[in-house]
C-alpha cells in the first residue's frame, strides 16, 4: 500500500515511539489534511497533543480499533492482542510502517531489487551493519536502516537515493514485507531459535511469522543458513535460493573462510567476536555475490569493520577484570554464544532479566560441560533459572549465586574473579521493568564498570554512507 491510498480512508496510528512518530511524519509529508487518530498512551498524549495538528485526534483506549479502514501500528505492539484481533473480525487492516515503505519504492514489477532484508534470531544486526559496510568499501552508497535504530520511514524519500538498502527486520516486521506486497531483490535469514513468545503467543507462530519474509514476501533471492534445521527444509518455488555454511558455498573450515573449494583468507583476527559472527560474513558475502557483485574482492575489508554496541563488546579492563557488554543477548542460545567466545577463560556470567517464558532447560543442560567459573541470576526470570542451574551446578563445576539487581551482580561477579578474569553481562533476555531497553541495561553497565557509557553506544555508519 502506497501513502496515497490512504486518502478517503479512517485511519489510525498505534503508537508514538520512534516508529510511530515516522509514520505521522511521513504520511503528513503527503497527506497534509488526512484526518488522523493516533491512538497511545496517557504521557505520549500529552505531547502529541503539542504539536497543534488540527486534524489530528488522539485517544489513550484501544477498543475503538475497529472503527478505521487502516491502523498504521509501531512493530512493537503485537497484531495478537484481543483488541487488535477483534478489529481485524470487523474489517481493519493493519500494517507498519516496514510496509508503507516498501510500498512506496516499489518498481513496476512490484520489486525493490536493491533491497537486502536481513533477519534472524541472533546476529541480524551485525549481520546488516557488516553488509553496508563491505557495499561501502566496495564504492556503493548504501543506506544501513531498520530495526538497527533508523525506522524506515525516516529515510522514505532521501535527498540522494542509495545504491542498496541494507534493511534490519525484527520478528514484528517480517510480515509487514509480506504485507505490502512487494517483493524485495534479497533477503537473508540467518537462524531461528525461540524468541518473543510474549509477541507472537507461541514458538509455533514465531516461526511462521519469521519465515513471512520468505514464503510470502517472496524475495527474487534467498540467502538461508544450511545448518538451521528449519531453514534448510524450506521449499520456496517462487525464489532462487543460495546457500551459506556448506561445502558448495560460503562456508568456515575451521577459522579459515572458503568459497567452494576456493581458500579467501584466515578470520580469526577479524572484528567479529565469536564463531557465530564469523559464520554470518559468510551470509554478508552471499547476499553481495546474490547482487552480482565480487564478494571475493570485498571479503577483505571485513577487517575494518567496527563492532556494534552492545553485542559482546569488550569495553575495556578495570584492576585485572575485562568487562564485556552484551546486553542485546535476549535468548538463552545468545548467552551460550557469548560463552562460547570465550571459552577457557575465567567468566563471571551474569544472567536473567524480563521473563517471557522462553526454555532455560538446553542451556542447563549445556552447563554440565561447559560452565564458566561462575553464573549469577538477576531479574524477572532470575529465580526460574537459578532453579535449573542449581540441580547441575556440582556436576559443572561452577559457584552458582542469586543477585538483587545488576549492581549486586556486579559486585558479585568481582568478588569472585577475585582480580582475574572477565564479567560477562550476556542476560540471555529482555531488559523491560528494570530498564527502558537493552541499551538503557548496557549503559548501566558501562557506568557500573565505571566506563563513559556515552562512549560504548553509538551505532557506527546508521544512515546513508
Amino acid at each position: 500500500m502506497r501513502i496515497s491510498q490512504l486518502e478517503g480512508r479512517r485511519v489510525a496510528l498505534w503508537g508514538w515511539g520512534r516508529e510511530g512518530r515516522a509514520a505521522y511524519r511521513a504520511i503528513r509529508s503527503r497527506l497534509p489534511q488526512l484526518p488522523l487518530t493516533l491512538v497511545c498512551n496517557a504521557d505520549e498524549a500529552a505531547d502529541a497533543r503539542a504539536l497543534g495538528d488540527a486534524f489530528l485526534s488522539v485517544e489513550t483506549g484501544a477498543d475503538a480499533l475497529g472503527a478505521f479502514d487502516v491502523v498504521v501500528k509501531s512493530p512493537g505492539i503485537s497484531p495478537y492482542r484481543p483488541e487488535a484481533v477483534a478489529a481485524a473480525e470487523q474489517g481493519t487492516h493493519f500494517l507498519g510502517g516496514t510496509a508503507l515503505w516498501f510500498g512506496e519504492h516499489a518498481d513496476a514489477a512490484g520489486f525493490v531489487d536493491n533491497a537486502v532484508c536481513v533477519t534472524g534470531t541472533k546476529g541480524k544486526s551485525t549481520t546488516t551493519s557488516l553488509l553496508a559496510h563491505l557495499l561501502r568499501a566496495g564504492g556503493h552508497a548504501t543506506a544501513l536502516v531498520g530495526n538497527i535504530g533508523l525506522p524506515l520511514l525516516e529515510v522514505i524519500e532521501p535527498e540522494a537515493a542509495p545504491d542498496y538498502w541494507a534493511i534490519e527486520l525484527s520478528s514484528y516486521q517480517t510480515g509487514d514485507v509480506a504485507a505490502s506486497g512487494v517483493r524485495p531483490g534479497v533477503a537473508i535469514a540467518l537462524n531461528i531459535f525461540p524468541e518473543h513468545l510474549d509477541w507472537h503467543g507461541s514458538h509455533e507462530r514465531y516461526i511462521a511469522d519469521k519465515l513471512r519474509l520468505l514464503t510470502e514476501a517472496k524475495p527474487r533471492i534467498a540467502v538461508l543458513n544450511a545448518s538451521d534445521p528449519i531453514l534448510s527444509a524450506l521449499q520456496l518455488p517462487d525464489s532462487a535460493i543460495r546457500w551459506f555454511g556448506r561445502s558448495d558455498g560460503w562456508h568456515l573450515r575451521e577459522d579459515a573462510l572458503y568459497r567452494g573449494d576456493e581458500f579467501v583468507m584466515d578470520t580469526i583476527a577479524l572484528p567479529l567476536p565469536g564463531r557465530h559472527n564469523r559464520g554470518n560474513l559468510c551470509a554478508v558475502l552471499t547476499a553481495i555475490e546474490a547482487l552480482g557483485l565480487d564478494a571475493v574482492a570485498l571479503a577483505p575489508h571485513a577487517a575494518s569493520f567496527k563492532p556494534l554496541p552492545h553485542r559482546l563488546q569488550t569495553i575495556g579492563t578495570r584492576d585485572g577484570i575485562t568487562y564485556v557488554n552484551d546486553s542485546i543477548s535476549t535468548t538463552p542460545h545468545a548467552s551460550l554464544a557469548a560463552l562460547d567466545v570465550f571459552r577457557g577463560r575465567r567468566v563471571a556470567l551474569l544472567v536473567g532479566g524480563h521473563d517471557r517464558g522462553l526454555p532455560w532447560e538446553e542451556f542447563a543442560a549445556a552447563m554440565r560441560h561447559s560452565a564458566p567459573l561462575a553464573i549469577i541470576t538477576m531479574g524477572q526470570n532470575g529465580p526460574r533459572i537459578h532453579d535449573l542451574l542449581a540441580a547441575v551446578a556440582g556436576e559443572g563445576g561452577f559457584a552458582l549465586s542469586a543477585a538483587a539487581d545488576l549492581a549486586d551482580a556486579m559486585q558479585q561477579a568481582r568478588a569472585v574473579l577475585a582480580g582475574d578474569g572477565v564479567v560477562l553481562l550476556s542476560p540471555g533476555a529482555p531488559s523491560f521493568g528494570a530498564y527502558r531497553d537493552y541499551v538503557a541495561r548496557g549503559r548501566h553497565f558501562a557506568e557500573l564498570a565505571d566506563f563513559d557509557p556515552d562512549g560504548i553506544s553509538a551505532i557506527p555508519g546508521l544512515g546513508i554512507g
